[in-house]
């Protein structure tokens, strides 16, 4: 690779970083990124190489939401561990199944995420009154764990988004604490996609390694800022990127 495909890899992995710290989705600006530098690469080898990086990036970005955000480890580490069997096994069957097909469910939901957020302002801005009761939270925790690990493995957009709007509709968890919850499930997933992945080659792991570096700088930087700056900011970006997610998801389909 030249220096310009350096530059431009290095600089997707740091915005990637920092919008998957926020609200996830980083996804959509790797992958297609990986695809024009590297036209030979094969989609295996390109989510396993973004994982490198988006482990990296989700491991800082729980540091530094913990540091801030109380956590129930408890409960997320479990979730965290059943998100990474799923998601091992949907890199499994990733060369069994037709992505495509994925791809209109998951704009039908994003669509509806971006319509359910607008009409509820509330959602997610503060902490629910009656806190869930601890069987419904582990409930909710186990099915999103192993439900959304399980398509992180196949097909990878928008995970963190999915947990983060799961977990303040069905909670009542504010979107700040909504995310550090997030980033502890999504790191889980992206393990077990990335040792499965990589135990069967599937790994550039120079150019992940260097990846992994920028991502981790991005996350640290969007974790501050969605601390810094509250649940109102996290609702904002995650309208702007489920948008761009619906609309790079609809020319991949359509174009």
């Amino acid at each position: 690779m030249s220096l310009a495909d350096w530059a431009v890899l290095l600089t997707a992995a740091t915005a990637a970083g920092w919008v998957d710290a926020v609200v996830g989705g980083g996804g959509l600006i790797v992958l297609p990124t990986l695809f024009v530098v590297l036209p030979g690469v094969v989609p295996q080898t390109a989510l396993g190489t973004n994982k490198l990086a988006a482990f990296s990036g989700t491991s800082a970005a729980v540091i530094t939401f913990a540091r801030k955000v109380p956590l129930n480890w408890k409960q997320l580490l479990p979730a965290a561990a059943l998100a990474a069997v799923a998601a091992a096994c949907g890199s499994a069957a990733v060369g069994l199944i037709d992505r495509a097909l994925f791809i209109p469910i998951v704009m039908v939901v994003l669509v509806g995420v971006a319509i359910f957020v607008t009409a509820r302002p509330a959602i997610g801005v503060t902490m629910a009154t009656h806190p869930p009761t601890r069987r419904k939270t582990l409930l909710v925790l186990g099915l999103a764990a192993g439900l959304i690990g399980l398509y992180d493995g196949i097909l990878g957009p928008g995970t963190g988004t999915f947990l983060i709007i799961t977990f303040a509709t069905l909670l009542g968890t504010e979107f700040v604490r909504a995310a550090a919850m997030a980033k502890v499930v999504n790191c889980g997933s992206n393990l077990g996609s990335l040792v499965f992945l990589g135990a069967t080659g599937h790994v550039l792991w120079t150019l992940g390694l260097a990846m992994a570096v920028a991502n981790v700088a991005g996350s640290i930087v969007g974790s501050r800022m969605a601390l810094a700056r509250g649940a109102g900011f996290v609702r904002i970006v995650l309208l702007v990127v489920v948008i761009a997610m619906v609309i790079r998801l609809g020319w991949q389909q359509f174009a």
